[in-house]
């Protein structure tokens, strides 16, 4: 069993891995659930739709 160290005693490679390996536990990732403001200009999106028939 390993000794208890508190969180601010930890060196910060030992911080980050202990915060990482709570994220891993996370059903999801919070970085897909960013909502994309639609005032800002996308290439990607066709901005109209033409029916050529």
């Amino acid at each position: 069993m390993e000794k208890f160290i508190p969180k601010e005693k930890l060196g910060k490679k030992a911080r980050k891995a202990l915060e990482a390996k709570k994220r891993a536990t996370w059903g999801i990732s919070p970085v897909t659930k960013r909502v994309e403001s639609k005032k800002v200009y996308s290439r990607k999106k066709n901005s109209r739709v033409r029916d050529e028939d």
